[in-house]
């Protein structure tokens, strides 16, 4: 007889583990503690088997049934049922997303925090809404294809590239961990249209350097922009090492800035050598900013650094253009003018942090050319001295 809802309401635990019938395998099961407990009874190449439906009263009668009748569907088409909830739950725990995470926060311990938040932000933006729910060994070829032909489609064809790049180190860290048999990403080779790498913009003429530096000088705009733009063109690191530098990091003794690995790319210490005109820099910003965490803080906050974006706003606002010169293209400049001014080579990639072609990277060694690299941190700062002045005058004869 067919189980109702006053029944099962009225049913009361016993000793014994009780079952209440309502047809077709399926029935309640009453434990001693008074759980009620929906399952389906079943048979499957000749073995009998239980498929649990869920807690009565949270699954109705009526709920309940419709389960059973699914999981019998299921089991017409020779389908086990507990083995096709098994799989299901198996790709709900193995979404691309879920995979996708696990391999970044691996690979974060590798990654400075900066880089690692932008990769995260990418998969965030162009990935996970549209492969992001989709099991990982269930995305082909073609989905990771459709994603990136979008991104094509809006002129970014170096993102596209660098996700495919991500997708292929999720994909291959899923199948490590056992959760997929191949990378599809691989198959996507010469599939994407080419992507030609755009140096970033530089002015590495002296007469342009030294009006920038002349600019600069006389920028009308914060004091925190200013010193940033300063130093960027004394110690050429990475703006974003500029932006997150901290006061603990500075010692004034030795004149070093050690910035850790944490904040830096390769995930090195990078010791900073400093010139007699960036401490001259820092002093004064230590009036402005030396209580607190930050040599840079936001004009919001002292508590976080100033944005990114300050430093090519101020770029343009001195009348130099996106194609003339970016933030990192102080790089750029100093690297070309030392190495036209004859610095031993070495020297120079030291100071941008860059590690040798060969080198063990286990055993690059933070402060090798200290010396060197002091005395030229040095002689470059009188450089640009000599160039700034000499713009001005040439500016002041026009």
């Amino acid at each position: 007889m067919p189980l109702t809802d006053a029944a099962l309401r009225a049913v009361k635990p016993t000793e014994k583990l009780q079952k209440l019938f309502d047809g077709n395998g399926l029935h309640l099961a009453v434990s001693p503690k008074g759980t009620k407990s929906w399952r389906l009874k079943y048979r499957f190449q000749g073995k009998e088997k239980l498929l649990s439906l869920g807690l009565y009263p949270l699954v109705s009668l009526k709920e309940a049934r419709e389960r059973a009748t699914a999981a019998r569907k299921t089991l017409e088409a020779g389908v086990d049922p507990s083995a096709q909830r098994k799989r299901e739950k198996y790709l709900a725990q193995n979404t691309f997303e879920l995979i996708a995470r696990e391999w970044h926060e691996m690979q974060s311990a590798k990654w400075s925090a900066h880089y690692a938040e932008a990769t995260l932000n990418r998969m965030k933006r162009n990935l996970f809404p549209f492969i992001g729910s989709t099991p990982v060994n269930e995305v082909s070829a073609p989905d990771i294809l459709a994603l990136l032909r979008k991104i094509e489609a809006r002129g970014q064809v170096g993102t596209a590239h660098a996700l495919k790049h991500i997708c292929s180190g999720v994909m291959r860290y899923a199948i490590a961990t056992g959760r997929a048999e191949r990378d599809p990403a691989a198959d996507l080779r010469g599939a994407l249209a080419p992507h030609v790498k755009k140096h970033r913009p530089a002015l590495t003429a002296p007469e342009s350097v030294g009006r920038l530096m002349h600019a600069i000088h006389n920028y009308q705009g914060s004091l925190v922009v200013r010193s940033a733009l300063q130093l960027l063109a004394l110690t050429f690191c990475r703006s974003v090492e500029i932006r997150e530098a901290e006061w603990r990091e500075f010692d004034f003794e030795d004149n070093i800035w050690r910035i850790p690995a944490e904040r830096m790319k390769m995930k090195r210490d990078h010791l900073v050598p400093l010139s007699k005109q960036a401490v001259a820099v820092l002093e004064k910003l230590r009036a402005y900013s030396g209580k607190g965490q930050y040599v840079f803080p936001s004009y919001r906050s002292e508590t976080v650094p100033f944005g990114k974006t300050a430093l090519q706003r101020a770029i343009r606002v001195m009348g130099f253009e996106g194609e003339e010169m970016c933030p990192h293209g102080f790089r750029s400049m100093a690297s070309t003018l030392l190495n036209e001014l004859g610095y031993n080579a070495d020297w120079i990639e030291r100071q941008l942090a860059h590690i040798p072609h060969g080198q063990v990277r286990g055993i690059y060694n933070r402060a090798e050319y200290l010396p060197e690299r002091s005395r030229m941190l040095q002689e470059w700062a009188d450089y640009l001295d000599k160039l700034r002045k000499k713009a001005r005058q040439e500016i002041d004869n026009e």
